[in-house]
């Protein structure tokens, strides 16, 4: 009987447990790893940089845009000789950007000690700050305590779980009776942090400071999945920081995991994708085959109808981009998509002060097949559909730090404030 009982206690131990447990993996080091910026003047010197894309203790964290003439690059110490060579030879010009890409992870994110946190928890009924980067066990309480708290306004659906079993914790921010809906989400790839921290910065000007912010935001039912990606985000947190891949085969090392932004079925494994499991753009061994992304879909083809707008946050780069991502096209109300797009934009500077440019996903970045984006508007036929790449244009890049977390909050909110207006106009 005794056991009986232990083992329904172990049973149901809340996930926040599961999620705050310490984890026998070894947290994997970039001490002496330095961040270029690698500046390519011509398309025969853009070639020659592409190649390095392929040479072992090379990460690229920002490719070659179709707009751009730099690539953003990680330098492990052990291929900085080489790499130095390579790019002396070719006659590439680089800055280092971050000198001890380690250094810059130890800084980014100051915490608060347990006890302020305890103290926080008291007082506010929630851990969250927004003065530094929280790990899903906080965010997940905030929403519940919305939901507690504003039970007219706001509810949190569990729409499916990840593949290590992880709530997915989908907020609803009801508007009036008959609203259109907008789909928000953030998190899809684990180390944009920036990220969750700024879709939950926007859930929480929408629910307690709603009064601020206008009469379009009041209009629209808001849907919000503030992480995708829940255990590669707590991966990230706990182990390597630059993860960003779900936790499929968690075992396989760097080969682990899929891109979940590669894995939605609207032209899965075309053009940007890989179907190299250890790529870091590895579409999965088929469309929706994690599922993240299969629940993801479920729900918002629930809604079928209502949803008019959706907004995927990622970093970074500062871009507010709209399909088509699978190649250099344009849906027929590319006209329409921009304009707002640009309304968007100017709506961030005058928030936050960063400068974001518009257009077309594969047009302006580059092509990635089986994104969210396209397959919003493609199959689920959402007409304002768009893909913003948050701070910064890659001075810290992925690595931002915590002190950045309101300011670019600020920018997404107003990023979603312009686009209710749009969908409320419809």
């Amino acid at each position: 009987m005794l056991l009986i009982i232990a083992l329904c206690l172990v049973l149901a131990a809340p996930l926040r447990a599961l999620e705050e447990e310490p984890v026998s993996e070894l947290r994997i080091s970039y001490e002496g790893s330095k961040l270029l910026k690698v500046t390519a003047p011509s398309d025969e010197k853009k070639e020659a940089l592409r190649t390095l894309e392929d040479t072992e203790g090379v990460e690229v964290w920002m490719t070659i845009a179709a707009n751009s003439s730099t690539m953003d690059v990680l330098v492990k110490p052990e291929s900085a000789d080489k790499v130095k060579e390579f790019l002396d030879e070719n006659g590439l010009q680089f800055d280092v950007v971050i000198d001890d890409l380690q250094a810059a992870i130890d800084a980014e994110n100051p915490s608060p000690s347990p006890e302020e946190m305890e103290e926080l928890e008291g007082r506010k009924g929630h851990r969250m700050t927004w003065h530094s980067y929280h790990r899903l066990a906080d965010i997940h309480g905030f929403l519940d305590y919305l939901a507690q708290t504003y039970p007219q306004l706001v509810s949190v659906e569990t729409i499916g779980n990840s593949i290590e079993g992880r709530p997915l914790k989908v907020v609803k921010i009801s508007g009036q009776p008959g609203s259109p809906a907008i789909w928000l989400d953030g998190g899809i790839h684990a180390r944009e942090w920036i990220s969750p921290a700024s879709v939950t910065y926007i859930i929480s000007e929408l629910v307690e400071n709603r009064d601020a912010h206008g009469e379009a935001v009041k209009n629209i039912d808001w849907y919000i999945l503030p992480v995708v990606n829940p255990d590669g985000y707590e991966y990230s947190h706990r182990s390597d920081r630059l993860w960003r891949k779900n936790r499929r085969a968690s075992g396989a090392g760097r080969c682990a995991g899929t891109d979940l932004n590669r894995n939605f079925d609207y032209k899965w494994g075309g053009a940007g994708a890989s179907k190299e499991p250890c790529k870091e753009i590895y579409a999965g061994s088929g469309p929706f085959s994690e599922p993240e992304t299969y629940v993801l879909s479920n729900f918002i083809q629930s809604k079928a109808g209502t949803v008019k707008g959706y907004v995927s946050f990622h970093s970074y780069g500062q871009y507010i981009l709209h399909p088509w991502g699978y190649a250099r096209a344009y849906p027929s109300d590319h006209a329409d998509l921009s304009n707002v797009g640009r309304k968007i934009a100017n709506a961030m500077y005058q928030a936050g002060g960063a400068s974001y440019t518009v257009g077309g996903a594969a047009a302006t970045l580059y092509p990635a097949s089986g994104g969210s984006d396209d397959w919003a508007r493609g199959t689920a036929g959402i007409k304002y559909t768009y893909t913003i790449e948050l701070r910064d244009r890659g001075f810290f890049g992925f690595i931002l730090p915590a002190q950045y977390i309101i300011p670019t909050g600020r920018e997404a909110l107003a990023a979603v404030k312009t686009l209710a207006v749009a969908v409320s106009e419809l």
